[in-house]
């Protein structure tokens, strides 16, 4: 048979090719219900593990900075004579008050809902809360609790639905700092008093003040006698989470780790450990104590490029070190 061209009738067109598939919508992460259900389910089980200190059972209900937090202090309470350790005092999230920060998702991407949230019932709440969602497990786990400086809560957008936006937190070029550079900012606050970057990418907050605050009191603290630096410390934790606000910004949800090194100023010094310390340093003298601490940050980030807002942050110490000395009594630094 001979060959011939095709026929217009043969020729492939857009009606008769397959129409491209449609992006995947997004979908909510979870229902109201769900979230709460979440948070009444933590609060339970929280209240099981740290009334024995159960690390095994915590694990199932946290993750990230938060779970290196309760478990620290798991470890300074353990650390205390018997006499010294308080009785655990249950508590829970109270979910008639929570307001619920619901990002919508697609199929393959990472779950996660942010919560303000109170301790007590008939209170504001005054935290804010991150659950993610385990891939592996699909167990929803509370990651970063931070602490915040006011009862005003950033002005989160909702759609029409009541739904949030989640925004990208890293490499966001739509804001003026991703969490990489406010996770910096908040470093420098620590390490110089915020004379590089932490005044520059901060507004004077409560909270950046604070950590101003922190680093011109310790490291004044031993006057000749020794030295306090901080530095950046090995940060585990670089999830970040972002939701979009009423004005184009975004509340950016982060977490970093800094060291607090005190040191004596010259032989024949020592520092004492205080009973606090007593898990990682066991109650002997040291010429230096490096501390390492875990924190959660919360900040304010506007579209344009202005200061961000440093809104309330979260430590807790998680590690203790440093070379002893001899146990003859010497000044103290």
């Amino acid at each position: 048979m001979a060959a011939t061209a095709c026929s217009s009738d043969d020729a492939p067109s857009a009606k008769n090719n397959p129409a491209t598939p449609a992006a995947p919508k997004p979908v909510a992460a979870l229902s109201d219900a769900q979230a709460r259900a979440v948070i009444t389910n933590y609060s339970k089980i929280n209240n099981e593990a740290n009334a024995q200190r159960d690390r095994t059972l915590l694990d199932t209900v946290e993750d990230g900075p938060l779970y290196a937090m309760s478990v620290s202090d798991y470890t300074e309470t353990e650390g205390l004579p018997k006499a010294d350790r308080k009785p655990y005092k249950p508590w829970s999230y109270d979910t008639s008050s929570a307001k619920l920060y619901i990002p919508r998702f697609t199929t393959g991407q990472d779950r996660w809902f942010a919560a303000a949230l109170s301790g007590e019932k008939g209170k504001d709440p005054g935290r804010i809360a991150v659950f993610a969602e385990q891939p592996k497990n699909k167990r929803w786990e509370l990651v970063s609790v931070v602490d915040l400086d006011s009862k005003t809560l950033p002005d989160i957008a909702l759609d029409k639905n009541g739904y949030a936006t989640a925004v990208a937190a890293t490499g966001n070029n739509q804001l003026a700092a991703d969490a990489n550079l406010l996770r910096t900012a908040v470093i420098d606050n620590f390490a110089t008093g915020g004379r590089n970057t932490g005044t520059k990418v901060f507004d004077p907050t409560k909270a950046s003040q604070q950590q101003i605050k922190v680093h011109d009191e310790t490291t004044r603290k031993f006057g000749k006698l020794g030295t306090t630096v901080f530095s950046e410390g090995t940060n585990r934790f670089t999830d970040a989470y972002a939701l979009k606000t009423s004005d184009g910004g975004a509340l950016v949800l982060f977490a970093h780790t800094h060291t607090q090194t005190d040191a004596v100023a010259h032989s024949g010094l020592q520092i004492n450990p205080d009973k606090d310390d007593n898990a990682w340093l066991h109650g002997i003298p040291r010429t230096s104590v490096t501390y390492t601490f875990v924190c959660a940050d919360a900040a304010t980030v506007p579209a344009k490029a202005a200061p961000s807002r440093l809104i309330g942050y979260t430590c807790a110490r998680t590690d203790a070190s440093g070379p002893p000395v001899g146990s003859a009594p010497t000044d103290r630094a």
